[in-house]
């Protein structure tokens, strides 16, 4: 889908009134429950590749990938195709009533793609916090202990465990009483917590604080899983110290500690390698996927160590519409497609760019750009008053999310205060889109700060 913008067609697209738009909203109100998110004030009724078009037929390039779901693009035309297929043979049965080999297929292709140790084995989900949460199950179930640690700026999903895990308050406001057992430990947030360290310095420090932790808060022997993302998401994109990563493995083993790995929003390409962890030479005992793994189609899945998985009791982990056959087709089509596009070194050819161009928008505003940071094609920007990343500025990364919308842009902001704004592009989009999108953002941060 090739759609040029132009300058003229922005001007005249911030003026006229978006009533098809409006009228969704209206609806949205009347019929949706308010806490549920929105993140940006968009629409959309037909989209493509890095492009959507709104309900008012205003073409928007996306950086939000559907919040990292479509690394792929909108509606790649094989997976569309595999969707139609499978669509046409039969859509359900359930996978423990009516076995089929689309659901061992996507699990070959993950043990092939993500081996975990000598042999790995496969559990099929729906969505994120699903993978989680049994990802915890069969943590507990395998060690026998009842603690999980987890982190500050930790984001693992909305139910109850994933609830428990996650950190930010909005998010948990009013849901307790949450799943007990459940200690959380400072992440090792180098650019905004270093205290004058060096990183590796710093990240000897919070090895030192896990072992403090295991003496004052929970012991040891009653672990039974460390759960990090490599990259935090929704905590701002902060990016884990190797080392830091590294010595956690090396605790894990000690103590025999389950490493669980979130890999919800890092994987299938967005780093520029297919898991985030594999910048880290290091291997999880369990991993957790979800988002671009199908291209928007419900699939999540569990990844674990042979005997870890095994290790379980018989029906405690399983559900109606895991693996969903229509889901599978989906994901085959969708690994085979990253494959073919190179998406991991677009990853890295992106990220390089974004990274390039967001410095230099630090060195023009160095007043409201405190820090660029991020691993591959996921890359955030951090706004703060005066340039001090103590102060951060949430109100200017709100208005640059209606301003960028009103301009032809979507875009989503991370971070506890929702200063951060956050690229999640598809792997896909067209390099002049991809520095179009970029102008975007530096005209209208130009424009705001003005004010």
């Amino acid at each position: 889908m090739s759609i040029i913008i132009t300058r003229k067609e922005e001007e005249a697209g911030q003026h006229k009134l978006r009533l098809q738009s409006e009228r969704i909203f209206a609806r949205r109100r009347k019929l949706i429950p308010n806490a549920l998110s929105i993140f940006t004030p968009a629409t959309v009724q037909q989209a493509s590749g890095a492009y959507l078009t709104d309900a008012d037929g205003y073409a928007l390039i996306d950086f939000t990938g559907g919040i990292g779901v479509l690394n792929a693009g909108h509606c790649p035309p094989p997976v569309v195709r595999a969707i139609q297929e499978q669509a046409g043979k039969f859509l359900h049965t359930c996978f423990g009533v009516a076995a089929y080999d689309l659901y061992l297929d996507v699990a070959e292709r993950l043990v092939e793609l993500f081996p975990h140790g000598e042999a790995t084995k496969v559990m099929l989900t729906n969505s994120g916090a699903e993978s989680v949460e049994n990802a915890i199950k069969i943590a507990r179930q395998y060690t026998k202990r009842p603690a999980v640690i987890c982190y500050t700026g930790s984001f693992h999903g909305r139910s109850l465990m994933a609830t428990s895990l996650t950190s930010k308050v909005g998010y948990r406001l009013g849901c307790g009483p949450f799943a007990p057992e459940v200690y959380r430990l400072a992440f090792p947030d180098f650019v905004h917590d270093n205290l004058g360290m060096d990183e590796d310095a710093f990240t000897e420090y919070h090895l030192r604080k896990l072992d403090e932790f295991f003496y004052y808060y929970v012991s040891e022997k009653d672990v039974a899983a460390i759960i990090i993302e490599c990259v935090q998401g929704e905590g701002g994109f902060n990016v884990l110290p190797k080392k830091y990563l590294q010595g956690l493995r090396r605790v894990c083993d000690q103590h025999g500690i389950v490493l669980i790995i979130d890999e919800v929003q890092t994987g299938f390409c967005r780093t520029g390698k297919w898991a985030a962890y594999q910048h880290y030479d290091v291997v999880p005992d369990i991993s957790t996927w979800a988002k671009s793994i199908a291209s928007g189609m419900p699939l999540g899945a569990v990844i674990g160590r042979q005997h870890i998985m095994d290790g379980i009791n018989p029906g405690t982990i399983g559900g109606t519409f895991l693996g969903n056959p229509v889901c599978c087709a989906a994901a085959l089509a969708t690994i085979q497609y990253m494959k073919d596009m190179q998406l991991n070194e677009r990853a890295q050819h992106i990220g390089s760019i974004i990274r390039r161009r967001f410095e230099e928008m630090q060195k023009r505003f160095p007043k409201h750009i405190s820090n660029v940071r991020g691993l591959g094609a996921m890359m955030a920007l951090e706004l703060s008053h005066e340039g001090d990343i103590r102060r951060p500025n949430g109100e200017l990364g709100k208005a640059m999310v209606q301003r960028c919308h009103e301009k032809g842009l979507i875009l989503i902001t991370a971070g506890a205060h929702g200063n951060i704004l956050r690229i999640l592009s598809p792997l896909v989009i067209e390099e002049d889109v991809l520095h179009r999108g970029l102008d975007i953002i530096e005209e209208s941060l130009a424009e705001l700060v003005a004010q």
